[in-house]
């Protein structure tokens, strides 16, 4: 088995960047759904298929280099490495975004969301609405380079708890010999 961890950050790598590219994809929905909403559930509905996408990955390396056999930490490490991966390259193109499209356009959407549902809010839901409020001031703010480091330490945290059930889900033990007592 030692001679097929060395195989774990190559194919992390490669598995990650087509992980990567998926969340690339998939991101260009998130800001023109903002504004046609059938864009925003189909991003919200790819996004639900990550977590089946790095299973899919991690059988396969389990398959294809690890003989068919994985243990849970292993492939939870592999997990985490691939996720890891395809943070980094997602955060490239998140702070193009960012950086020279956005132009304040994710924050203005959501203000005027907000100004929408504060002409029709219920009684007490003011100190929420002005909690928002304060929330997107705070994002204002953030530069480019901040909002992409935030993106990609919560694509990590994230992938790496999805990474516990997705290597419980794809660690498999060796068969057990019967006919010599083990």
């Amino acid at each position: 088995m030692t001679e097929n961890r060395g195989y774990l950050q190559r194919y992390a790598m490669l598995f990650g960047t087509y992980l990567g590219g998926f969340w690339i994809l998939k991101f260009i929905l998130f800001p023109l759904g903002l504004t046609v909403p059938f864009l925003l559930f189909l991003f919200g509905g790819l996004t639900l298929c990550v977590p089946f996408m790095a299973y899919y990955y991690v059988r396969m390396y389990r398959n294809h280099v690890c003989g068919g056999t994985i243990s849970f930490l292993h492939a939870w490490i592999f997990t985490v490495f691939m996720y890891m991966f395809a943070a980094l390259l997602t955060s490239v193109a998140h702070y193009i975004y960012f950086r020279f499209t956005d132009q304040g356009f994710i924050l203005n959407t959501y203000e005027s969301l907000l100004n929408n549902f504060e002409a029709n809010i219920l009684p007490g839901m003011e100190i929420y609405i002005e909690q928002l409020k304060d929330a997107l001031s705070v994002m204002r703010s953030l530069s480019p380079i901040e909002i992409t480091m935030q993106l990609m330490s919560q694509n990590v945290f994230y992938g790496s708890l999805l990474a516990i059930p997705t290597a419980l889900f794809a660690m498999k033990r060796p068969p057990v010999d019967h006919i010599g007592g083990r």
